[in-house]
């Protein structure tokens, strides 16, 4: 697949695709060691923006299936690093909040995330990397049309 004007350059999507798996290795790489995958850590992330959000909200933000985040969240549960209540409107509902533990742990891997994302950018410039951040937003609202332009920053 080609993009207009790329001329023989890679498909967006592989480069997309190519950064995304990049970025994961980073963050894999900081977290050995913590007790939490990844994705457990992008929902603790998302926590820490949204505390209080349904288990299935949880989800879409953290880009994994309900079942997956019910999984995800039982080893959170128990290291004490999120609790669980039911929702006092919907008794079918649950909702997610981060406890003191679990804003320790994010906080911790902080500063080693956002190196990782300076590092990303750092051969950019200021008005480049808002230009970039815009480009991806606007990439994924066409996909994704429901979606908010100013979404949750989560990591």
């Amino acid at each position: 697949m080609s993009t207009p004007g790329s001329a023989g350059a890679p498909s967006l999507l592989y480069l997309v695709k190519r950064l995304e798996l990049t970025i994961r290795a980073h963050l894999d790489d900081m977290l050995r060691g913590s007790g939490v995958t990844t994705p457990q850590y992008t929902a603790l992330t998302v926590l820490i923006r949204r505390d209080g959000i349904s288990a299935a909200q949880l989800a879409r933000d953290s880009f994994v299936t309900p079942q997956s985040m019910a999984d995800m969240l039982r080893p959170l549960q128990q290291r004490g690093l999120v609790h669980r209540i039911a929702n006092p409107h919907n008794r079918r509902e649950v909702l997610i909040h981060l406890t003191p533990a679990g804003r320790d742990l994010v906080d911790r891997y902080d500063a080693a995330a956002t190196a990782i994302e300076r590092r990303m950018l750092a051969d950019l410039t200021g008005p480049q990397i808002d230009a970039f951040r815009d480009a991806l937003t606007s990439a994924r609202s066409a996909l994704h049309p429901g979606s908010a332009r100013s979404e949750p920053r989560p990591l």
